[in-house]
């Protein structure tokens, strides 16, 4: 049978169990990561991928699809190149020049995080 995570949005085939990783936490350089936090380590919320208040950006659907941006608030990275985790504009028009942060999600080990959902 074939079933849908609503909380994640995922999609289960033959009853295999969803891996969370990269859902609770992040691997490598958090380019996978689809999550759901969507704050950055300085307690800001994060701004819509797909607008441009209060800051200004080019990381917007469809071209950065594969990094996950979109019509949502959740942290990414749309910038492995650059950066070493997910992280997000920061939703706060007076934040000036520190416009980004990282955000606090942990990076997945074996010994923090089962590697599935059952």
């Amino acid at each position: 049978s074939s079933g849908i995570n609503a909380e994640y949005g995922e999609t289960e085939e033959c009853d295999i169990p969803s891996c969370i990783w990269d859902m609770d936490c992040y691997t490598g350089n958090g380019v996978q990561y689809r999550g759901r936090v969507g704050r950055t380590t300085s307690d800001y919320d994060c701004q819509n991928w797909n607008r441009d208040y209060p800051v200004i950006h080019s990381y917007h659907s469809p071209e950065y699809n594969w990094a996950g941006v979109g019509e949502h608030t959740f942290c990414r990275n749309p910038s492995p190149d650059d950066d070493s985790r997910p992280w997000c504009y920061k939703d706060y028009f007076w934040s000036w020049f520190d416009i980004w942060d990282y955000c606090d999600i942990p990076q997945c080990s074996r010994e923090k995080f089962d590697y599935y959902r059952f």
